[in-house]
């Protein structure tokens, strides 16, 4: 063999062998994930159905993938802290976020000073969750028996029946109006800084009625804090099947809270469609389906791609009333 076909022969080689070396370690890299433990963060304080809720996906998870998934809660400015928290990860996978309706659909139409964009900073990866809201009343409403008794009792004392939420745009809020909206109503706004304060107020009489979580509405009712009157749903919930719907008394009025895994975004594709698997796995998990029947949830686990486009779609959904009330927060 002539001696500069041996170098190109000999150089060829070499230049197989590293490309050989180097996909074997982007392999290797791939297979890898995760390499420590992975990090939910909860935009939310403990004890709510997005905490509680979190910890059953993250003991499944952890089986799967075979590091512990840890739930770390970091509350406060309507999920935002944590929101901007997650969106300056590293996108490798080790930090996900657990997005609602509030933090990537309602924040940015009401929020001017949004630390994070829930379009450019988060990467999709599964919606797990979907929870109606339910109506309820206290004490001060206790000679109101049913949402026809409700409705009239608003009627008779325009702008002086109040209402509560856990704060201002909240689903809590938002979905409220819509009622006030369809049905006509003249109602008092009265926002809290959570829902255990909120929900506390109904119960005391302090306030009159609001919009809770149907899981947290449930607990409350069976404590005989409060009574539930309609949820806003098209269909009713397992756990309260004597409970109406808003849609069968006559008023199509459906509101409620999501809840999806989200991470950085320029996250992988591989880490992404990974981490959707896993989730929709967990979702499946008997112990993950009991607790969300408790909670009226209902599972809902989806593709990235499909989850963009809830995200959007949801977003579209509550534009118009956002802007009918000209909500603006800084």
């Amino acid at each position: 063999m002539p001696l500069l076909a041996r170098r190109r022969h000999l150089v060829g080689g070499v230049g197989a062998a590293l490309a050989t070396v180097v996909v074997g370690a982007s392999h290797t890299a791939r297979a890898a994930f995760p390499e420590r433990p992975v990090r939910i963060v909860v935009p939310w304080p403990p004890g709510a159905f997005t905490d509680t809720s979190a910890r059953a996906l993250a003991q499944v998870m952890t089986a799967s993938l075979g590091q512990p998934v840890v739930v770390e809660n970091r509350p406060g400015a309507t999920g935002a802290i944590g929101a901007e928290a997650v969106a300056r990860a590293a996108p490798d996978g080790h930090t996900l976020y657990v997005a609602s309706a509030e933090t990537h659909a309602i924040n940015p139409l009401v929020r001017r000073d949004l630390p994070y964009d829930p379009v450019a900073d988060f990467a999709p990866i599964s919606l797990y969750a979907r929870l109606p809201a339910a109506l309820v009343v206290g004490p001060s409403m206790r000679e109101v028996p049913d949402f026809a008794a409700f409705l009239a009792a608003v009627r008779r004392a325009p702008g002086r029946i109040t209402f509560g939420s856990w704060g201002i745009a909240s689903v809590s809020h938002l979905t409220m109006e819509k009622l006030i909206q369809a049905a006509g109503l003249e109602m008092l706004h009265v926002p809290f800084t959570g829902a255990a304060p909120a929900v506390t107020a109904v119960a005391g009489g302090q306030v009159d009625a609001m919009f809770l979580l149907a899981g947290t509405a449930i607990g409350a009712a069976r404590s005989g804090r409060v009574r539930i009157l309609a949820l806003a749903a098209d269909r009713r919930a397992d756990p309260m099947p004597e409970v109406p719907t808003l849609r069968e008394k006559g008023v199509a009025v459906e509101g409620g809270n999501w809840f999806a895994l989200t991470g950085p975004a320029r996250m992988s594709a591989e880490v992404v469609r990974r981490l959707a698997d896993t989730t929709a796995e967990a979702v499946r998990a008997p112990s993950v389906q009991a607790l969300f029947r408790a909670q009226a949830a209902e599972p809902s686990a989806t593709t990235p791609e499909a989850l963009r486009d809830f995200i959007a779609a949801d977003r579209e959904r509550w534009t118009e009333l956002v802007r009918r009330l000209d909500i603006r927060l800084e």
